[in-house]
């Protein structure tokens, strides 16, 4: 296998794919709100430094009750908007703690 000279100046590509330019780690600790009973809503959290060119991949702290991550994206510069899902039928809070959100830049 060879190098491409992108990626040894900070860019890969693999294959025919999108070239990812910057991966960067974020751990904010986010305080979810109540979602109603079997609906995903769409909350949105400030985390500087993201930018709408990331994909962004979310992971909760811990699971404590039936709600989860349904997706994630960023809305608009320092702001990330994550789908959570609740199947139940009672409104449930997602847990609060510190997530890890991973953002590949394109």
């Amino acid at each position: 296998m060879s190098w491409r000279e992108d990626a040894i100046l900070g860019q890969v590509t693999i294959g025919a794919g999108t070239t990812i330019k910057k991966v960067v780690a974020y751990t904010p600790t986010l305080a979810p709100a109540s979602v109603a009973a079997a609906t995903v809503a769409e909350e949105t959290f400030t985390v500087t430094g993201l930018t709408t060119d990331d994909i962004v991949v979310v992971n909760q702290p811990a699971i404590s009750n039936a709600t989860g991550v349904a997706g994630a994206r960023v809305s608009a510069a320092n702001t990330l908007a994550i789908r959570f899902v609740n199947p139940t039928a009672g409104a449930l809070v997602p847990t609060s703690g510190v997530f890890t959100v991973l953002a590949f830049r394109k």
